[in-house]
């Protein structure tokens, strides 16, 4: 095999390991900006879940509304977490699930910090500390739930052995 093709396997490996993270954290960069604060989602949130669900008083859309976005936080940094833990699987495979669990939630806290960071300089955001534990639960929460599938997935092709 000549070391060009080799070079090319390499280079695809790499871009096929840590292109999803890149992708992930522009993501985060793109909902990081004021297009996406809550003045700006509160009306096309409330059309998509008032054409779901009904209509819904003031008071308790806000409520409504903070739950909605907050989940969003908890559930778009556990995928990003899980874009983390799957580069780390790739390029460390003999690491272990605890490091490479451990360096995924370490960039996505550090995402997350980053982000939240951004937001405190913009005039319709604010950036917390909160937000950035709540992240960090999401991806914890994502990684343990895709471990114990592993766990059982390994069982069951055991069994069938």
């Amino acid at each position: 095999m000549d070391s060009h093709h080799d070079d090319g396997r390499r280079l695809t490996f790499w871009i096929s390991a840590w292109l999803p993270v890149a992708l992930a954290i522009g993501l985060i960069a793109i909902e990081s900006t004021p297009y996406f604060g809550a003045d700006r989602t509160n009306g096309p949130l409330r059309w998509l879940y008032e054409s779901l669900f009904g209509p819904v008083g003031n008071a308790r859309w806000g409520q409504v509304h903070l739950v909605i976005r907050k989940s969003g936080h908890f559930v778009g940094y556990g995928i990003i977490g899980l874009t983390w833990l799957r580069a780390w699987r790739m390029t460390l495979p003999r690491s272990g699930f605890v490091l490479d669990g451990t360096l995924a939630l370490i960039g996505t806290a550090l995402v997350a910090s980053a982000d939240e960071y951004h937001q405190t300089w913009l005039p319709n955001r604010t950036g917390t500390a909160w937000d950035v534990l709540l992240d960090c639960c999401g991806a914890i929460a994502l990684q343990l739930v895709f471990y114990v599938f592993l766990r059982l997935s390994a069982r069951k092709r055991l069994a069938v052995l």
